[in-house]
């Protein structure tokens, strides 16, 4: 399904992303008391796929369908706790949901792969750079902060991320093992969220994979001037500025989005 725009995730609310084509593989890999949900479409050159905080990997319908058909293997992972992966009792981290990704990709004899990321999955992709950097060819860091001053301060929710955590609400009941804990869910992400990561300017500046750096011009999230600083402090990294959308613009405007994201692909993967 195609669609111009869906600005006001009005689509989105209803009916949610596209439903993801048939997978050639899809599975659960048990890792640090978890069970990580994942699946491969397509054939070639392999990217990684890692949604935003409370979402899933069917958040990005519109994505996967454009990659495969360009020619690309697609991974997709549903983050701990997240979709239908699991998660035990302890507290979120970007560092354990990094581990549970390298879990994915051992699995699937993935040496190295390009990772696409959006808002908590951009985290988990760039913690990997940092971390085990032969297993990342490239970054795209879509929608994200690297400590907690890069993000702005919510003073209501509006209509747009009413509309979002909605359908995340709806999404989580389908797929969840634990279908009657989202608000459980929600309040352990958030506190992640508010007090991770805390990546410092060194730590950025050590980064030695290609970093692409996408904001949107209305993040309700993410503050310009942070994108902006993460650009200029790791080295070579570029800067993207996709106009008239928002946090959610993969979904806001599929055809915008992909033109960067197969443009970051072509170069990268």
């Amino acid at each position: 399904m195609a669609i111009d725009h869906d600005d006001d995730l009005v689509q989105f609310a209803a009916s949610g992303a596209p439903s993801l084509p048939p997978a050639r593989h899809q599975g659960h890999v048990a890792t640090g008391g978890a069970r990580i949900w994942h699946a491969v479409y397509g054939a070639g050159a392999p990217v990684i796929l890692l949604h935003g905080g409370l979402g899933h990997s069917g958040n990005w319908g519109y994505q996967v369908p454009a990659l495969v058909e360009a020619g690309y293997q697609v991974v997709v992972i549903d983050s701990r706790g997240h979709g239908r992966s699991t998660r035990d009792e302890r507290p979120f981290s970007y560092e354990l949901m990094a581990s549970d990704v390298v879990a994915v990709m051992d699995e699937l004899q993935l040496g190295k792969a390009a990772f696409v990321g959006w808002s908590d999955g951009a985290c988990i992709a760039l913690i990997l750079a940092m971390t085990v950097p032969s297993r990342v060819s490239a970054v795209f860091f879509f929608g994200c902060n690297m400590d907690p001053s890069g993000a702005r301060p919510i003073e209501g929710l509006g209509p747009v991320i009413s509309r979002c955590l909605e359908r995340h609400a709806m999404d989580y009941a389908a797929l969840s093992a634990t279908p009657d804990r989202f608000k459980a869910f929600s309040e352990a992400v958030t506190l992640m969220m508010a007090t991770q990561p805390n990546a410092s300017a060194r730590d950025l500046a050590a980064i030695r994979v290609p970093v692409t750096i996408v904001q949107s011009e209305h993040d309700e999230f993410i503050k310009p001037e942070h994108a902006a600083y993460l650009a200029r402090t790791i080295p070579g990294a570029e800067l993207i500025v996709l106009p008239d959308v928002s946090h959610f613009a993969p979904l806001q405007r599929p055809a915008l989005f992909n033109r960067v994201l197969l443009d970051f692909a072509g170069r990268f993967a």
